[in-house]
């Protein structure tokens, strides 16, 4: 295998039927570095959640999660807009928004039990949030949209979401690694700082996993 020297452009990515998991990250966060003022406040829910939860147990943080849902869901719809050329109409952003929530109500328990189910729960119906938001769909048929988007490649759209959070929680536990002698104030400023920067590339790459889904679903 050959790659390009220094200087040479990149080959042209693939298209999103054929995309991989490691492609979906690149687009990530290429277009996170385009809109970077237009992503970076995506990750104020997951600073509040920290401050929020700071020395609570596990129980008061799931329990906060549960509080959060509905700023974390406005977010993901609010990620899902930012590719469109105009403004969806407030009806098509509330149902959404409230596809959104009832995807979100299980996730606490089941991050909490094991983090996998919980990611494979946004990779199998939560693509139904951008489906929604691009496809103008209700709330039931947007829920339908997600199911069917989450079976046309599930190992795509679990891998993609998988592959997303371990960017996001391995780049976020080196600057614990980077502050491991500092206090534990260094380390609490740095948690916040890094969901800041960080947590938006999860919505932003679950955007895009939606066109790469959306793209592999068999043509009727």
């Amino acid at each position: 295998m050959s790659y390009p020297r220094a200087g040479e452009p990149r080959p042209a990515a693939l298209p999103p039927d054929k995309r991989t998991v490691g492609q979906l990250v690149a687009e990530s966060i290429k277009l996170y570095g385009e809109r970077f003022w237009a992503v970076i406040p995506l990750g104020l829910p997951f600073v509040g959640l920290d401050i929020a939860g700071l020395h609570r147990s596990v129980a008061d943080q799931t329990l906060l999660l549960w509080a959060f849902g509905p700023v974390l869901t406005a977010a993901y719809v609010y990620a899902s807009t930012l590719s469109l050329p105009e403004r969806p109409s407030r009806h098509v952003l509330l149902s959404a928004y409230v596809a959104g929530l009832v995807i979100f109500l299980p996730f606490p328990i089941l991050v909490r039990l094991y983090v996998l189910p919980g990611v494979a729960l946004f990779g199998l119906v939560g693509l139904a949030v951008p489906a929604a938001v691009v496809e103008r769909l209700g709330v039931r048929a947007a829920l339908r949209r997600g199911w069917q988007l989450g079976r046309a490649d599930t190992v795509h759209a679990i891998g993609g979401m998988a592959t997303l959070a371990i960017v996001y929680g391995v780049s976020r536990y080196a600057l614990f690694v980077l502050l491991h002698s500092q206090g534990s104030q260094a380390q609490n400023v740095a948690a916040v700082l890094a969901d800041l920067v960080l947590s938006p590339l999860l919505f932003v790459g679950a955007t895009l996993l939606y066109v790469d889904q959306a793209a592999r679903v068999p043509k009727e």
